[in-house]
């Protein structure tokens, strides 16, 4: 495959999982109240929640700026990396898997640079609606990332004779995550299984 080739394919991908990412969280925020929950089978949900933090609604110690803008660099380092691994002819496997996380770090980076400018944050029950530039819930860089995949696969309550965790609820998966999350988790899964060499070549500097 040519360069001119890969470069075209990690565009079109790119703008893809962007594109349909933003599409599901657009149509969630304004369709959705905050903390809704749509069950669409037993094991998986549709329940929208708003965060702060990493992939999976994971914080962040530094705050949101410190969150926001080591995200936009990431992305942008992730980039850089991308053409150079596309200069020196890696697999274009590789190259897809560096890709899809790249894609799914700048959809949650669009949600934290300008929902906070373009929606507001009603009360329940009312949804999302879209506001004129700049009058929405938050400043510039403070957008809250949407959130809206639940799948609890597994569901069950801890014996009582169990210490710490007697008679307790747990679900297995509980995270709540969007199809950026999906798109990193994706790529880094695929890089591990199948791309372990160049992932090896990249911690000792080759």
């Amino acid at each position: 495959m040519s360069q001119k080739t890969k470069y075209t394919l990690v565009t079109t991908i790119f703008i893809a999982v962007l594109v349909i990412d933003q599409i599901i969280k657009v149509n969630v925020k304004t369709g959705m109240y905050l903390g809704q929950r749509i069950e669409i089978t037993s094991w998986f949900s549709l329940v929208f929640v708003e965060n702060n933090g990493m992939a999976f609604g994971w914080e962040l110690l530094g705050g949101k700026l410190f969150l926001t803008l080591f995200r936009i660099i990431a992305v942008g380092g992730i980039g850089w990396f991308i053409c150079n691994q596309i200069k020196r002819r890696k697999p274009i496997g590789y190259i897809v898997c560096l890709t899809l996380i790249a894609a799914g770090a700048a959809g949650n980076i669009v949600d934290c640079l300008f929902y906070g400018l373009i929606f507001n944050n009603p009360p329940y029950p009312q949804l999302a609606e879209f506001q004129p530039w700049g009058y929405g819930y938050g400043e510039f860089l403070y957008g809250k990332v949407v959130d809206m995949f639940y799948f609890p696969l597994i569901e069950w309550d801890m014996p009582q004779w169990f210490p710490l965790y007697s008679g307790q609820h747990c679900v297995f998966f509980s995270p709540i995550f969007n199809f950026a999350d999906a798109a990193i988790s994706c790529g880094i899964i695929a890089l591990l299984l199948f791309y372990h060499k160049q992932v090896s070549q990249i911690t000792i500097g080759r």
